[in-house]
């Protein structure tokens, strides 16, 4: 009996903030990989999720939401997605029922235009009411081109094991990028980053946390604990005022709800000490976007 031919390639998620990219790829992968909260553009960086099997390995890439820069953390953003449409061997396409077509926006003639299978997928249909998700489809129907077009709900997980049959099916002959074992490309200390960003994100309004950044400076593992030193970057004084929080306690709250899912994440105690310093106007500067690992 003929050996069963080895499947691999590289699935890159696209679509505007906030319809639900980064909760799609942690329900494909089956790990919380990135970060979730209900603002826009919390997803900066392109992270990828491996999951292999005996005979396939699919590299899921999640991206920054699709958007016109304003700064340069948001061109450095949008090259991120760029670099993962140019690999792609699929793409998903993820839009959800809110969304209508933003004209001023070069992805959508990018996805038709897509010399690689491109899969619709129109999100959030836990929240439809009557005809509304059948109605919005169609709609996308007549103005994206796509091999496929389908009604999902990642936060449920509905039809999700069709979406990975139907990646399954258009993916190249290719033996694995990386090791079976590996779940993603990215370091421990990242995940640790973003675990913090993701409370700013939960807890604080308005500007401030998109002005954030967050550095582990420092991260050593021993047998049972992982101790932690966390910088969080902000553009303002006023700012830094308003991430400590009243004798400290807004900056405890950040800290302590981030320990406690670091040590779900790294199966491991944590000992996590929380800094705040102002860097003025960050994401309009080259080098300390380099730095913060945006920029090459």
């Amino acid at each position: 009996m003929p050996e069963k031919p080895h499947l691999a390639g590289f699935v890159s998620i696209i679509g505007k903030p906030n319809v639900g990219k980064s909760t799609l790829m942690n329900a494909m992968v089956g790990e919380r990989l990135s970060i979730i909260t209900s603002k826009a553009q919390t997803t900066r960086h392109r992270i990828m999720g491996i999951l292999s099997g005996d005979d396939f390995q699919i590299v899921y890439s999640d991206t920054p939401g699709t958007l016109v820069p304003q700064y340069q953390l948001q061109q450095s953003m949008m090259r991120f997605v760029n670099a993962s449409m140019e690999d792609a061997d699929i793409i998903l396409f993820v839009t959800d029922l809110y969304e209508k077509m933003d004209e001023e926006d070069p992805i959508f003639q990018k996805i038709s235009q897509s010399e690689v299978p491109v899969i619709f997928l129109l999100n959030k249909i836990d929240q439809a009411k009557g005809s509304q998700a059948e109605d919005k489809l169609a709609y996308w129907q007549e103005l994206v081109k796509a091999e496929k077009y389908m009604m999902i709900s990642a936060l449920e997980g509905t039809n999700i094991p069709e979406v990975f049959q139907e990646i399954l099916s258009r993916l190249p002959e290719h033996p694995p990028f990386f090791p079976k074992d590996e779940i993603t490309d990215k370091p421990e200390r990242f995940f640790a980053a973003e675990i913090v960003r993701e409370k700013i994100f939960l807890h604080y309004k308005k500007e401030v946390p998109y002005s954030s950044q967050v550095v582990i400076s420092e991260f050593n593992e021993e047998e049972k604990i992982i101790r932690m030193r966390a910088e969080i970057y902000v553009e303002r004084k006023s700012q830094k005022g308003i991430i400590i929080g009243k004798g400290g306690a807004a900056l405890k709250k950040v800290g302590t709800e981030a320990r406690l899912d670091m040590e779900k994440f790294f199966q491991k105690k944590v000992f996590l000490e929380t800094f705040v310093k102002v860097e003025e106007d960050w994401r309009k500067k080259s080098a300390k976007l380099r730095g913060f690992g945006y920029e090459q």
